[in-house]
């Protein structure tokens, strides 16, 4: 799975691909460590945290949290990225695997 809870708060582990035509998950993928990430296409491009803006925006939108509940733990400037998410755990947990079903046929890509 791309998320985990730890210590009240969600893991979760996403790659990022700039320049996009749209912004939209698109499959969960196995990264480089062979930890699941979510894959998530972002229209901005990678200058100045101009995507990872985006990509708060976009989370925090999905989950129905503030952008100021999420931090990144890693990946600044890397597409694969940790962040680290606070707020309603069980609700965020649901909208997740929410996303992990939408996601579950796109898989491997």
């Amino acid at each position: 799975m791309f998320f985990e809870e730890k210590n009240n708060r969600i893991i979760l582990r996403v790659k990022i691909i700039p320049n996009a035509s749209s912004l939209k998950t698109s499959g969960i993928i196995s990264g480089p460590d062979n930890m699941d990430y979510l894959k998530i296409y972002v229209v901005s491009v990678p200058e100045k945290g101009k995507a990872n803006k985006e990509l708060f925006a976009f989370l925090a939108r999905l989950l129905k949290i503030a952008k100021s509940d999420i931090s990144l733990l890693s990946g600044e400037t890397n597409h694969y990225k940790k962040l680290e998410i606070f707020g309603e755990l069980d609700m965020i947990k649901c909208l997740l695997a929410k996303i992990a079903e939408e996601n579950f046929d796109s898989s491997n890509n």
